[in-house]
C-alpha cells in the first residue's frame, strides 16, 4: 500500500540551518529576472505552531512580491529559494556559514525550480547545489 504521496521530492540538506527570515522581511533579488527587491509573504511546506510567524532559511522555497524592480514584474507574486542568509547556519562539519545579505531566486515552476534568470549574482552554500541543481548552473561562485 502506498502513502499517497509522489515519489521524488526535495533531498535533505546536510546542515543545521538557522531560519532567520520572517514573513514581511524585505529581502534581495540575487538573479538577472528584472526584480531587485523582494517581500517574503508566504513559506512553502511550513507547519508551525498556531500564532506563530512563519520563518524560512537558506534553500526553503517561498512566495515573494516583488517591491522593486521592472515594471513589469512590480507588484506580482513569484515563487522563489532563499540562497543566502546574514544568520550564520552550522554545517555538520562543524564550520559555520554567514552572508552578507538575504537573497533569494526567482524560480519559473514551483515543481521543477528552473530559474528565471540567467545569471546569478554573489555566491551560492553548497547546501544549494545539493538540492537544486538548476540554480546551481546559473551561479558563478559556490561556497
Amino acid at each position: 500500500m502506498g502513502t499517497g504521496r509522489k515519489g521524488g521530492g526535495l533531498k535533505p540538506i546536510r546542515a543545521k540551518i538557522s531560519k532567520s527570515i520572517n514573513v514581511g522581511s524585505w529581502i534581495n533579488v540575487a538573479d538577472n529576472s528584472g526584480a531587485k527587491i523582494a517581500k517574503v509573504v508566504n513559506v512553502r511546506n511550513y507547519h508551525g505552531v498556531k500564532d506563530r510567524q512563519p520563518k524560512c532559511g537558506v534553500g526553503d522555497t517561498v512566495f515573494v512580491v516583488i517591491k522593486k524592480g521592472s515594471p513589469d514584474t512590480v507588484h506580482k507574486k513569484f515563487p522563489a529559494v532563499i540562497v543566502r542568509q546574514k544568520k550564520e547556519f552550522r554545517r555538520l562539519d562543524g564550520t559555520r556559514v554567514a552572508f552578507e545579505d538575504n537573497a533569494c531566486a526567482l524560480v519559473k515552476d514551483i515543481d521543477k525550480y528552473e530559474p528565471q534568470g540567467t545569471i546569478l549574482r554573489g555566491p551560492l552554500p553548497k547546501e544549494i547545489s545539493i538540492r537544486f541543481p538548476h540554480i546551481t548552473k546559473i551561479s558563478s561562485k559556490v561556497v
